[in-house]
């Protein structure tokens, strides 16, 4: 294999506390999932579960909007490769809160 059928990617996984962007050289053709694996960030963050954890691409998460999954999706050249942490609270909800507080503030 030439170095013509090797991509550069990224892998990303962010904590509050730390975060972590892994450039790697990946073949032509890997799937988002086995670049994940091949970064090694499963063992510096072993709660990561990418059977539980969403996987995305550019903020765009694999198996949503037309996207592949991400042991299908095959990595293009400069692909940042996201692990999503699950949410704590409904986005939504803090939303609605955040508006009934300021409507509290203004009538009180």
């Amino acid at each position: 294999m030439t170095d013509d059928n090797m991509i550069t990617v990224e892998v990303a996984y962010a904590l509050p506390e730390k975060q972590s962007l892994i450039q790697l050289s990946v073949s032509a053709g890997t799937t988002a999932l086995t670049a994940v694996e091949k970064s090694g960030i499963l063992a510096t963050y072993p709660e990561i579960n990418t059977n539980v954890n969403k996987i995305g691409v550019f903020s765009q998460v694999f198996g949503t909007k037309g996207l592949d999954e991400p042991a299908s999706y095959l990595l293009q050249e400069r692909d940042r490769v996201e692990i999503y942490r699950p949410l704590i609270a409904d986005p939504k909800e803090v939303r609605r809160r955040r508006a009934d507080e300021a409507k509290a503030k203004k009538t009180g």
